[in-house]
């Protein structure tokens, strides 16, 4: 078979051979042609929730919203009751503005999936019997792919082979600890968390290599079901949490005008159905219904200059969330370091140079076959040829909870086996019951351990990473297990340096200046985390370590987490817990990591942050991958953010102020006249126009000092600003309610005319003075701003005029009722030019 159809045995339960018979595979994989035809034909490697831009889903969330279908019915009720051009009208505005919000959003979702391809991550897999890297929405079942330390899994697969491996598989069982994979057969009723013959996708290689067999891709995995089921997605962050907020503020304060407009509008004995389309056309003024279209404009832009600075957006809303964060916590290696190890020295238990120890450990490194790091690399460089005649026997690959890594080998020929550890020296130290010392003599480890503890304090003191390296003689084996790890002889200290990354400094000191603390996570020690500290500009920094934090009680935690500077010697699960303490304590955080253990708390930040060189599993589940291992582009990044930020804002505070007021006086007016201040289809042009000039928010320049700290959702300032200015514009609408109504003694043409000039006029205006916290004269908009602005003024002035004026119910405006709107709007932009100032201050 060679589609994904269920075998009568389940396919962890058949032999190897059978099961690639029945994917019509092969050991060496596919062919290149085969495997296009099968994408072609299965089309099931890629989950719906990551068809960013499919047009249907997005078309549907721009009509979906209840009012509007409401609106939709209320149309067609009216088209049925023969009012055929009112009907015509309210759908054509109510499908134009879900049109022009489809397009922003459409376009925004195809700019965002074209740079997150940029990124994608890729797997290696056998095509024709060579290598070759896939990104995993090229993945197909049959495929041979090909494992090591830090792969994603990316299907389910059955494993053809393995050595040392060791899988994560958290997110499917919740189990914490690596799983150990193999090779061969089980029961047919083995549960999932038992079937070690089997990876599956949403997991990751922690150490050792393999390849497998591809059986099932995306919806059709085990993770592709629970996905479906659940409809999992991330983690609500501050930015999300803050437009949930906003939302329900909307909907309270537009529920409540309505039902009152309403009941008092067939109190008055009013006809029903202009009351209800007048009042539902009332909830669409107050509802900035283009705010997802507005946020998605302004995100996309922010990513496509982010793009630009060599910064790739893989989650849009993480922006948001980047210039708002105030603390970056971040890993110490290849982050805040080069990344690019150097082995210092290698040194016996008096603090001697070695050649001994130096080529013990080029063998350990050299035969280790697990993750490839840059401490291997930098012991292999500098022990050279001492290793030629050594031969391999068998290995114990590292991992994070033993934090060794053993390798059984013959050093030369005819000599015998021999376990060679090297590790973290507390770890190392922790199985060893001897040292040799300088003449060769084996001794107790306590004769020494006060000597071996001084020299680490020492090296590490000097910022040196210290490892400890031991053996133990194992005369005619051939293999070793864990429980082999006891009763060794510690041989010595390898030192490794890693200079800070160059304009790592000035990169912290921009941070600090825009409000963003840094904190360093790290598995070191706290004296090799503190000179490095001191490298780079800290002072005055406090440390926890991890032992000490496994003391402190998760509500003690987030205070304790916001006064510390460096958390060292931690433990992979507890980066995660710091990250979600930071929150706890209201912090908006980000997490910057690149290695197999950074997912978790790359999952629980406000912005998980990672670079191109990271691992498979770092880099999915960043938001933001750095293109260059370069923490100067973080500042440009948070200023982006915050630039990204003040734009959507501004929209928030126009839309929501000028509607609110417009909204209020229209239904103050509409029990206080004989006659409705507007006509339903006037109200909904009035909102899709006075909508058009923020269209161009994204463009718009952003004052200095709205970068300079950073910003977060405030529904209460949002509220107060709402109703302040919103009365004001209420104020100037009831005196161009007295002007038109008494003054002029204005037919209900001539007055729905007059406002709605007067209205779209002022409200397109207001935008230059709300748009900067300083006198409007002194920022200038962007130039897509100012035109849109100065282009809705025109035709709103012309519109009267025109036949389409007429469709709407507008009459031609005599010269003397324009020149007393043009005052109005000139006084009520000089008031909220004096209102702004005294409510900023």
């Amino acid at each position: 078979m060679t589609s994904q159809n269920k075998p009568d045995t389940p396919w962890w339960a058949n032999g190897v051979e059978q099961v690639i018979r029945d994917m019509a595979s092969s050991p060496n994989g596919l062919s290149k042609a085969d495997a296009a035809r099968r994408l072609q034909r299965d089309k099931t490697n890629v989950f719906r929730g990551e068809e960013t831009s499919r047009i249907l889903p997005l078309l549907w969330r721009q009509i979906s919203s209840p009012i509007v279908l409401i609106l939709i019915a209320a149309a067609i009720l009216s088209l049925v009751m023969h009012d055929v051009i009112d009907a015509m009208i309210i759908l054509t505005i109510v499908m134009a503005s879900s049109m022009l919000g489809f397009w922003q959003e459409y376009r925004a979702a195809s700019a965002v999936a074209s740079l997150q391809k940029m990124v994608a991550v890729l797997t290696d897999v056998l095509r024709d019997g060579v290598t070759m890297p896939i990104p995993l929405s090229g993945i197909v079942p049959g495929d041979v792919v090909i494992l090591s330390a830090g792969t994603s899994i990316p299907a389910d697969c059955r494993l053809l082979e393995a050595r040392d491996l060791f899988v994560n598989e958290a997110t499917l069982t919740g189990e914490t600890f690596p799983i150990e994979k193999s090779p061969g057969d089980l029961p047919a009723d083995t549960p999932l968390a038992r079937r070690t013959n089997v990876l599956f996708q949403g997991t990751h290689v922690v150490s050792g290599t393999g390849r497998a067999l591809v059986m099932r891709t995306g919806r059709n995995t085990q993770f592709g079901a629970i996905a479906g089921r659940l409809r999992i997605r991330p983690e609500e962050t501050d930015f999300e949490r803050g437009m949930r907020q906003f939302g329900m503020l909307l909907v309270r304060v537009t529920l409540i005008l309505v039902i009152i407009i309403f009941g008092l509008n067939v109190y008055l004995q009013r006809p029903v159905l202009d009351s209800f389309l007048f009042a539902l056309a009332l909830a669409v003024g107050l509802t900035p219904e283009l705010l997802p279209a507005i946020i998605s404009i302004n995100l996309a832009r922010g990513a496509r200059r982010m793009a630009v600075r060599k910064v790739i957006v893989k989650r849009l809303v993480s922006i948001e969330n980047f210039g708002s964060m105030d603390v970056l916590c971040s890993d110490k290696t290849g982050t805040l370091t080069e990344g690019k190890v150097r082995l210092e020295g290698t040194f016996d238990i008096e603090g001697q140079p070695s050649e001994r120890v130096l080529r013990f450990a080029g063998i350990n490194a050299t035969f280790q076959t697990g993750f490839t790091n840059p401490l291997d690399a930098a012991i292999v460089t500098l022990a050279g040829q001492s290793t030629a005649n050594a031969i391999r026997l068998d290995e114990i690959p590292y991992d994070f909870t033993r934090k060794r890594l053993s390798v059984l080998a013959a050093v030369d020929i005819n000599t015998q086996p021999v376990m060679i550890t090297k590790g973290a020296l507390t770890q190392v130290l922790a199985v060893c019951t001897h040292v040799e010392t300088r003449d060769g003599k084996i001794v107790p480890i306590e004769n020494q351990r006060q000597t071996i503890e001084s020299l680490y304090m020492t090296f590490s003191a000097r910022g040196l990473r210290t490892l400890g390296l031991a053996v133990k003689y194992l005369p005619e084996r051939t293999a070793i297990t864990r429980n082999d790890e006891a009763g060794m002889t510690f041989m010595g200290f390898l030192l490794f340096t890693d200079p800070p990354k160059a304009g790592i400094t000035t990169a912290i000191g921009s941070l600090r200046e825009l409000g963003v603390t840094l904190k360093i996570i790290t598995g070191d020690s706290p004296l090799v985390a503190q000179a490095v500290a001191r490298q780079i500009g800290l002072t005055g920094i406090k440390i926890v370590n991890g032992p000490a934090l496994m003391q402190v009680s998760d509500d003690a935690l987030p205070q304790l987490a916001s006064d510390t500077d460096i958390f060292a010697e931690v433990e992979p699960n507890q980066k995660e817990r710091i990250i979600r303490a930071l929150r706890k304590a209201g912090h908006v955080v980000g997490y910057m990591g690149d290695g197999i253990n950074d997912a978790p708390a790359l999952h629980a930040a406000d912005v998980g942050l990672s670079v191109q060189e990271a691992t498979d599993v770092a880099k999915e589940a960043a938001d933001i991958v750095l293109l260059e291992s370069n923490l100067a582009v973080l500042a440009d990044g948070v200023r982006e953010g915050r630039r990204t930020f003040a734009n959507t804002q501004k929209y928030v505070f126009m839309a929501t102020s000028a509607n609110f007021g417009n909204m209020f006086s229209m239904a103050g007016a509409s029990l206080l006249l004989p006659f409705l201040p507007l006509l339903p289809k006037q109200i909904l042009l009035t909102n899709l126009i006075t909508d058009l000039p923020e269209m161009a928010i994204a463009t718009d320049r952003v004052d200095a000092e709205a970068v300079q700290r950073p910003q977060r959702w405030n529904v209460q300032f949002i509220r107060r600003f709402m109703f302040r200015f919103g009365l004001l514009s209420s104020v100037f609408d009831f005196i161009t309610f007295g002007v038109l109504y008494f003054l002029l003694d204005a037919s209900p043409e001539l007055f729905r005319s007059g406002w709605f000039v007067e209205s779209v006029v002022s409200a397109a205006m207001v935008v230059l003075v709300l748009r900067t916290r300083g006198p409007f004269w002194r920022s200038r908009p962007s130039l897509p701003l100012g035109l849109a602005t100065l282009a809705v003024i025109i035709v709103t002035i012309t519109l009267p005029y025109t036949p389409v004026g007429t469709l709407f119910g507008f009459a031609p405006l005599p010269w003397p009722f324009l020149a007393l709107m043009g005052m109005i709007v000139a006084a009520y932009i000089g008031s909220a030019e004096v209102l702004k100032r005294t409510f900023y201050q």
